[in-house]
């Protein structure tokens, strides 16, 4: 006697199948687990090439109705699935039935259950949900989101920049970057304590374009990389207190301050890699003064635990002898102060040299590549935070919908590769991400005797 090959008599098998599909039919349910394979989804698309998405037009005839082919049931474990659709459209070999699928099938690879793999920042793992393989990935905002890439970059969203991947960003979080690649705490509460300087100028005598790099050759700082250590407040304080150093001492004290001193020992009410008081690390450099960057180089986003005493002398920190030999202390600077508008901001660093400026640094501004930034309307309902840089100079660009664009010219800290080589404009005048609401300067202590 012939047999099915589950060793039942070819008749009994036959009989079961009527009596279970009688059954379903009369209730209604779309259910063809058990259904010989076809060809269903076989006999109408290539292998492993059905439909994508949920396409009611994917499917196939089958006994008085239709079954799907499209990858809509690959989401949802539908029933109305054709038999083969697991074999032919993902290449999934499934047990008779309703049965466990012994692989997962993810972006053209296959998984074992509780195989694990990366997708972008979120892990995904093979699990056996309701007795189906399926894998399960954790939900986190990534730091590159292509979707944030691709509405930057649309010609009609017009925003005057353009948008890029860096993959030194790619795989981490949202989260990570606000904590690790910012670092400025709370601006509100402590910069705007600071009273804004009077300044006596006319605005109309300006120039319309100005870049401290070009107007102070060889003296200004160059970019830095924070690495992922939440450290802008230390690294712009020490940059801006470097470029007024070398500007208002006509070169004879150009020194490259150590961000790395003030990141380990300017520790109280600090977080270190984790965000700074910009007022802290201000009073911090007037009080005790801060040594030069090969005397404290940078340990790469550490913390690390402060190797020198305040009241210390450059003597007895062992580092190289200054420039100028009536140099003995540490650098230190005159108590900080704010600047209150754009104007002021303008002609601070017209004679003065660059200046501290905070921002709140939204979503799309990690993918920042050219142009003129300002936020987009898909960044807005993601997480932000403030970070802590130094403005060095400012322009105009012709526009093609309408007058010249006025920016800020702005030195960040995430190296070279990030930006227009590490630096990136800012709209101007309109106070784009709060640029312009916390700006400090202060005046270096130089050596007066040289």
């Amino acid at each position: 006697m012939l047999r099915s090959k589950n060793d039942f008599p070819l008749g009994m098998a036959v009989g079961f199948f009527v009596v279970t599909f009688l059954l379903t039919y009369a209730h209604g349910v779309s259910n063809y687990y058990g259904l010989p394979d076809g060809p269903y989804c076989r006999g109408r698309y290539p292998a492993l090439r059905c439909c994508d998405g949920r396409q009611d037009e994917c499917s196939a005839p089958i006994l008085d109705s239709v079954c799907y082919c499209d990858d809509f049931c690959n989401r949802t474990r539908s029933d109305d699935c054709c038999p083969d659709y697991w074999s032919h459209c993902k290449g999934i070999n499934i047990d008779e039935g309703p049965g466990e699928i012994r692989q997962c099938h993810f972006k053209n690879a296959y998984y074992n259950d509780g195989q694990t793999t990366m997708d972008n920042c979120n892990e995904c793992k093979c699990t056996n949900v309701n007795e189906r393989a399926e894998m399960l990935c954790e939900t986190n905002r990534c730091l590159i989101e292509p979707d944030v890439i691709e509405s930057v970059n649309l010609p009609s969203s017009r925003l005057g920049w353009r948008a890029g991947n860096y993959s030194d960003f790619y795989g981490r979080t949202l989260a990570e970057g606000v904590l690790l690649k910012l670092g400025t705490l709370n601006p509100s509460n402590s910069v705007t304590n600071m009273l804004p300087v009077l300044r006596f100028y006319d605005p109309n005598q300006l120039p319309r374009e100005f870049n401290a790099e070009e107007r102070w050759k060889d003296l200004i700082s160059g970019i830095t990389d924070q690495g992922w250590c939440g450290a802008s407040w230390a690294i712009s304080t020490v940059d801006v207190a470097s470029d007024r150093y070398a500007i208002m001492s006509m070169g004879r004290e150009a020194v490259q301050l150590s961000a790395q001193h003030l990141l380990s020992c300017n520790n109280r009410g600090q977080q270190g890699c984790k965000g700074g008081y910009l007022d802290k690390a201000w009073l911090f450099t007037r009080k005790w003064g801060l040594v030069d960057e090969d005397c404290y180089p940078w340990l790469g986003g550490t913390n690390g635990k402060c190797r020198l005493p305040k009241k210390s002398t450059l003597a007895a920190a062992r580092c190289r002898i200054p420039t100028v030999p009536a140099r003995k202390s540490f650098y230190k600077v005159s108590p900080a102060y704010r600047l209150g508008n754009e104007t002021d901001i303008m002609y601070e660093i017209l004679t003065s040299g660059p200046v501290q400026a905070t921002m709140k640094v939204y979503e799309d501004f990690f993918v920042y590549k050219t142009g003129v930034y300002k936020h987009s309307r898909l960044a807005e309902s993601q997480r932000t935070g403030y970070h802590s840089v130094r403005i060095v100079g400012w322009g105009e660009e012709l526009s093609e919908y309408g007058p010249p664009v006025k920016y800020w010219v702005v030195a960040n800290s995430w190296g070279h590769e990030w930006g227009e080589n590490g630096f990136f404009r800012i709209l101007r005048g309109v106070n784009e991400c709060e640029i312009e609401t916390f700006v400090l300067a202060a005046w270096a202590k130089t050596v007066m005797k040289l």
